[in-house]
């Protein structure tokens, strides 16, 4: 299995829709085939060193996780990410 950790830094005019991006992240559940579960939620502590945003992922192997990042239920979601973040950084590792 892979889990699949990313954390995303919202750009300034962006921040709004932050509850918006969570939902967009659930709406990927139960829809791409592999993928065990999903968790995402906002940072509360908004701490020096947050990140806004973060993405759980579980899949249940390499291969589930690499046909996920041409899914089309991903494609849209992905875009989105794209246009509002200023950062993320992600790790990826075997369970």
């Amino acid at each position: 299995m892979i889990r699949h950790i990313v954390m995303f830094k919202i750009k300034d005019e962006y921040k709004d829709e932050i509850p918006q991006l969570v939902e967009n992240f659930y709406g990927m559940k139960g829809k791409i085939e592999g993928m065990l579960d999903l968790e995402s939620g906002a940072d509360v502590l908004h701490s020096d060193r947050s990140y806004d945003l973060a993405l759980i992922t579980l899949f249940e192997s390499r291969e589930a996780f690499e046909a996920y990042q041409t899914h089309p239920v991903h494609q849209p979601v992905r875009k989105r990410m794209h246009e509002v973040r200023s950062a993320s950084v992600a790790c990826d590792f075997e369970i």
